[in-house]
């Protein structure tokens, strides 16, 4: 009760045109013991006049919880709360006059504390910085019409401060919006008193487009296939820098857009789109050799362009309108992304480009793919090696570089590093080979003739692990989704001993070992939609007779995921609790289902929510695990899957459906004619076929394996 007494005489203090229509922005911290989603305190807002507009993560040690370990620094949830001045100075009062027992009583007393925010707090740039171009992120009120309030309360006072508000270059996903602005940073203090404004940061730059090209190097001859692609179904589109004039891949292009008829090319933007297209058409060109066949067409967009290079600094906020209108006009079934904004994620707060990006993505159904960066040299403890934005995005697919292709692969030595923002702690999600001293990457050159030029970059492992989804798509046709080719991609990874921070998931083979399974290999695709509240039972085949000696059991969820950029520590919207039952007639007496045992790491129910967000990946939309277990164990083993749903924090009491894929493979080497004794005992599993034959592979015949259900 002091503390927000405190902060209502600290807010008097403040200028009065800070607090639009008289709303002041607070911070309140829950205990540790209480940030589960059950726990949130949305009475005690309610019945104080409080708006939840945001939240971040914290960490700090509290005064007491009720763990019976000793007390010890944690994270935690700061709530950002909104409300008029006067309900806050009465927050003491209202207080005072709870019942004991009651809700909005209980859920008071889960508050660590309360905490003003100081212009300062809002800054991340500093006040005698030489820049003039800052962004700018606003908190607004949920259901609030329109977004004149505030933003044209914030309009207003930063013109008062000389500010110029670039109004059409805004962004609005979620409760936030981001807008660019220009003028003089010694007035950034007096700015960041407006109540409403989250965070006031640089403008980021555009990454380099590639980080090495051998200039001193020749261009060398190769030969370009003569047939058409696999197959001409997939949609694929190269967001970029466009193309050169008279290029070599023009018979694999299926249309050319530019998004801006008025601009000219970004300096290097063709080459930069030249390499990338490349890269996703024919994979590495071994020079004099032969470019592989592509294995569909690609329509080039070009996203970047010369308009961007001359309203530099604000280059990259067109450029992500262009995203935006390619995103919205729903037209492609695969998409890569290799161009960003300069800048290393951060926890506590998301990017304009992840947010448009990841919200637009989890309501389409495609597969993007995007380039995680090239700044891994740089430090780590810093964390400006960290993976770029927006390849944070838990809907897209995020794609770090190998540095060769052989078994022995490492992670290229330029390749941007994990971890991801929680959820979504693991990033990058796979790589790709990217090239890396000395085993660089071919692709194309512009001139007369086709040649080659080598590179390296993540910006060619993105395209080269999307032509590997395409492959899996033009071979094996549309029945498998492309939310079950992502899934497809991160279960075939192999992580190798490598740092997972690193490689993510793993290095993803070429796609003939994520379509085709050896003899006592089988693998179970299950895609559909599940309905927030409900079961969904997905039995594990196992054929009569029973599996013999000891077996691998690889499992892989995909989800795809509404999210909520305002709250970095809710992100995202939907979780899956995932149960597996290994014996349906086993069970404890008096208890209506069998018994469980832990597969994925979110299973220990007793543990506090701080160490199951932590430790356990708990509300991650890519969950996989493997286990060695002896088939005798096994007995209509099953997973039970619960699909969740929460609304920044607190439960939601209404959730679209949610499309989901998983992925189940059974390695059993005594037991080699399981595909086939699974097929004749499982109707209802449906064996999957190539619609077209596969490409000649000299050193085995593939054979799929795989069932759809």
């Amino acid at each position: 009760m002091p503390l927000f007494s405190q902060a209502a005489k600290y807010i008097e203090q403040a200028p009065k045109d800070a607090f639009p229509e008289d709303y002041a922005v607070l911070k309140v911290v829950l205990n540790p013991s209480y940030i589960a989603k059950s726990y949130y305190p949305g009475g005690f807002f309610g019945d104080a006049n409080l708006t939840a507009v945001g939240s971040q993560t914290v960490r700090i040690e509290p005064r007491k919880w009720n763990k019976k370990t000793n007390i010890k620094p944690c994270d935690t949830a700061s709530i950002f709360v909104a409300g008029k001045r006067a309900d806050i100075s009465n927050i003491p009062f209202f207080v005072d006059g709870l019942l004991p027992g009651s809700t909005a009583a209980k859920e008071f007393s889960r508050l660590e504390t309360v905490k003003n925010i100081h212009p300062e707090d809002r800054l991340s740039v500093a006040c005698d910085s030489s820049e003039s171009f800052f962004e700018v992120a606003l908190h607004l009120l949920p259901n609030s019409p329109g977004i004149l309030f505030p933003f044209q309360n914030f309009c207003n006072y930063a013109n008062t401060l000389n500010f110029k508000v670039y109004q059409d270059l805004r962004f609005m996903t979620g409760n936030l919006l981001f807008v660019p602005i220009e003028g003089d940073a010694k007035n950034l203090l007096a700015l960041s008193y407006f109540s409403f404004i989250r965070v006031i940061s640089a403008v980021p730059r555009l990454r380099d487009l590639l980080p090495f090209q051998r200039s001193s190097s020749i261009a060398t001859p190769c030969l370009m296939p003569i047939a058409g692609p696999v197959s001409p179904l997939p949609r694929v589109a190269i967001l970029d820098g466009g193309l050169p004039k008279g290029s070599h891949i023009r018979p694999w292009v299926r249309s050319y857009q530019v998004m801006d008829e008025s601009a000219t090319d970004h300096p290097g933007g063709p080459e930069h789109g030249l390499a990338v297209s490349s890269a996703f058409l024919f994979g590495p060109i071994e020079p004099n050799g032969h470019a592989a066949r592509p294995f569909a067409y690609i329509t080039n967009i070009r996203v970047l362009d010369g308009k961007a290079s001359k309203e530099d600094p604000l280059e990259l906020y067109r450029t992500l309108g262009h995203i935006q209108a390619v995103l919205l006009s729903n037209q492609y079934d695969f998409l890569n992304l290799s161009v960003g904004p300069d800048i290393p994620i951060e926890d506590n707060q998301v990017h304009a480009w992840t947010a448009v990006i990841d919200d637009l993505l989890s309501t389409r159904e495609c597969l993007m793919t995007i380039a995680a960066g090239n700044n891994g040299k740089y430090d780590r403890d810093s964390g400006n090696a960290r993976i770029q934005t927006p390849a944070d995005c838990v809907n897209g697919v995020s794609v770090g570089a190998a540095g060769s292709e052989l078994d022995t692969w490492e992670k290229a030595s330029y390749s941007a590093w994990g971890p991801g923002r929680r959820p979504g702690f693991v990033k990058p999600d796979v790589l790709a080979f990217g090239g890396d001293a000395p085993e660089y990457f071919h692709v194309l050159a512009s001139g007369k003739r086709p040649e080659v030029v080598p590179q390296q970059g993540t910006s060619l492992a993105a395209p080269n692990l999307l032509r590997t989804a395409v492959a899996i798509r033009s071979i094996m046709g549309p029945d498998i989704s492309t939310l079950s080719i992502k899934a497809l991609l991160i279960h075939a990874a192999q992580p190798g001993r490598h740092d997972k921070h690193g490689v993510g998931w793993g290095k993803v083979p070429e796609f003939y070992d994520v379509i085709t399974c050896l003899p006592g290999v089988a693998r179970v695709v299950y895609q559909g939609q599940l309905t927030l509240g409900k079961y969904l039972r997905a039995r594990l085949p196992v054929p009569d007779g029973g599996l013999h000696g000891k077996i691998k059991l690889k499992a892989t969820f995909c989800f795809t995921t509404p999210v909520v950029p305002q709250d970095p520590i809710a992100y995202t919207k939907s979780a899956l609790e995932v149960v597996f039952r290994p014996k349906a007639t086993m069970r404890k007496p008096g208890k209506s289902q069998a018994d469980s045992k832990p597969f994925f790491s979110q299973g220990t129910a007793a543990l506090h929510e701080d160490e199951r967000r932590s430790n356990l990946n708990k509300w991650e939309n890519v969950l996989h695990a493997e286990k060695i277990i002896y088939g005798s164990s096994l007995k209509d083993p099953m997973f039970d899957i619960h699909y969740m749903a929460r609304e920044g924090g607190k439960p939601a009491q209404n959730a679209s459906p949610m499309s989901y894929s998983l992925i189940l493979t059974i390695e059993a080497p005594k037991n080699l004619s399981i595909f086939n004794d699974i097929l004749s005992k499982y109707r209802e599993l449906v064996a999957l076929q190539p619609i077209v034959q596969l490409p000649e592979r000299i050193y085995s015949t593939p054979k799929t394996n795989i069932f759809l259900k």
